[in-house]
């Protein structure tokens, strides 16, 4: 019995999510190797993050301080005739934020050209046992405002994660997957699908880790032409005034008093009855009303009279 011909599978990737201000890459990989020894080679990035997505060109510059706070680090060597005294150089590509051993590693930052930009990004790493091996599972998060297109740049970092996972895959072994069955055609064998290749080639974004040769900036929109405004409908001709009738010499009669709301209205003339004027009889004049006798001024008389009858003098009337 003929043998099944195996082939080494590429890491499946996807953008499960993408906007105008940021996307989702997804990829997954099972490999042979037990989830301890998965986790191990995870936090040792140099043994399979790949040169050609390094600042430097060497992905032994590349280390991972797996703590809290640890930094995703590569250093830049001096360059060549610098003084020995100038201190090397160096790259924060992401910082922990969570990390569970063996299961889960999430860090924080913008990864090759996308430091430039305002972005936040977080990339979460999980290992889970299967029945052959490990699952590896990376996604990869990026929102926020830059000046790339998202069109361009969401299938760069697509492809550019994808070697590295690839590359991870095959330092762990990967789970060998069946290659597709061959096509019979006339008694010869031919296949109609080409096996994966191990790492994903990125077709003119080979350096995309690097400053800004990983995407094109994205071009200003064009301003929006503003809409010419409808024309108007012709105003219907307004029909001339008619000519002012002329003035009546005769003199209209006079309007009627505008009587207040409060004012009762008057009673007609003919309704109101006639009253006949009559003069009233005059008062009798009041008597003076006779003073009452006083004795005080009796007494006081009296004295006067006799004191002048003493002197011989009489009263006068």
């Amino acid at each position: 019995m003929a043998s099944i011909a195996m082939s080494a599978p590429a890491a499946r990737a996807e953008i499960v999510n993408r906007s105008e201000s940021g996307f989702v890459v997804r990829l997954a990989s099972e490999v042979t190797a037990p989830p301890a020894e998965a986790w191990k080679t995870i936090l040792t990035p140099a043994q399979w993050w790949q040169s050609q997505h390094t600042f430097s060109g060497d992905s032994a510059n590349l280390t991972l301080d797996p703590q809290v706070g640890g930094c995703f680090c590569e250093v830049l060597p001096r360059p060549d005739g610098a003084p020995v005294t100038q201190k090397p150089g160096g790259v924060q590509h992401m910082r922990v934020i969570y990390i569970e051993p063996p299961r889960a590693l999430r860090l924080a930052g913008a990864l090759g050209p996308l430091q430039s930009e305002a972005l936040a990004a977080t990339m979460t790493i999980t290992v889970k046992p299967t029945e052959k091996g490990s699952r590896i599972l990376f996604e990869y998060v990026v929102g926020g405002f830059m000046r790339y297109k998202v069109d361009e740049i969401a299938p760069a970092v697509d492809r550019m994660l994808t070697a590295q996972l690839t590359s991870l895959s095959a330092k762990l072994g990967p789970v060998a997957e069946p290659a597709p069955k061959p096509a019979v055609e006339g008694g010869t064998a031919t296949t109609t699908e080409e096996p994966a290749p191990a790492v994903v080639p990125l077709k003119g974004a080979e350096s995309f880790s690097l400053p800004p040769k990983g995407g094109k900036l994205a071009p200003k929109p064009a301003a929006k032409p503003k809409p010419e405004p409808e024309p108007k409908p012709d105003a219907a001709p307004v029909p001339p005034k008619a000519a002012a009738a002329p003035a009546s010499t005769d003199k209209a009669p006079a309007k009627a008093p505008i009587k207040a709301a409060y004012m009762a209205p008057a009673k007609s003339a003919a309704t109101a009855p006639t009253k006949t004027a009559t003069k009233a009889a005059p008062k009798p004049a009041k008597k003076p009303a006779p003073k009452a006798p006083d004795p005080e001024a009796d007494a006081h008389r009296d004295a006067n009279t006799a004191f002048d009858a003493a002197l011989g003098s009489k009263p006068n009337p």
